[in-house]
């Protein structure tokens, strides 16, 4: 069995190259060059905050397409990793009722993991993906969900967007906490350019009305 002290060091050489991947995704993200002392802070703030094993993001915006446009792109389990960032695998099984479960492979290097979701589907307002599978999760929790939008356009909807989870390694805690904001802003804006893919350019720009994380 690894003691205590082997386990840290081993730890720290996990996350090394990762810390160093966020720095650089800091300076670069958007576009917009970023000083690297601004980079170094922010991590220095994420590493300081690596024991914070339960994370959650919430976010409600009014986007130029229609419920049904965007739950067709968020209800296609079986193609996310075709768009998906980090999604290395998806595949579908056991329909039933108002859902089906998914087993999805997902990591950054040097990490891959597995796990099963059981996902609720209730067309075209809601897209439910749980897990408790007790080996990577305590629990997760990935729910759109989608309403009309203006009334004098039809192609559009206001989504609610959240996700809450807390991973049983504090291994994995670690990663998740190094790239939790990167993660969630890349995954909505993933689905938002895959439903763009498919449905063209939207009827109006995207509006942002309330976005909170821990």
């Amino acid at each position: 069995m690894l003691k205590g002290s082997t386990l840290k060091a081993l730890d720290v050489r996990i996350l090394r190259p990762l810390i160093e991947t966020r720095l650089l995704l800091s300076c670069c993200s958007g576009g917009q060059q970023r000083s690297f002392s601004s980079s170094i802070h922010r991590s220095y703030i994420t590493f300081n905050d690596f024991r914070k094993k339960h994370r959650w993001y919430t976010k409600k915006e009014l986007v130029g397409y229609s419920m049904q446009d965007m739950y067709s792109v968020v209800s296609d389990v079986s193609n996310y990793h075709k768009f998906v960032p980090y999604v290395k695998r998806s595949d579908v099984h056991s329909h039933e009722s108002g859902g089906f479960k998914a087993d999805l492979i997902v990591g950054f290097p040097p990490l891959n993991e597995a796990y099963t979701s059981q996902v609720t589907l209730v067309p075209p307002s809601l897209v439910k993906s749980e897990c408790h599978d007790g080996r990577l999760f305590n629990y997760l929790l990935n729910e759109w969900s989608f309403k009309p939008g203006l009334k004098d356009i039809p192609n559009s909807c206001v989504l609610d967007f959240k996700v809450s989870f807390e991973f049983k390694s504090l291994l994995h805690s670690n990663v998740a906490n190094i790239f939790f904001d990167l993660i969630c802003d890349q995954m909505e804006n993933a689905f938002i350019q895959e439903v763009r893919r498919r449905s063209g350019p939207p009827s109006i720009r995207s509006h942002v009305l309330t976005s909170e994380r821990s």
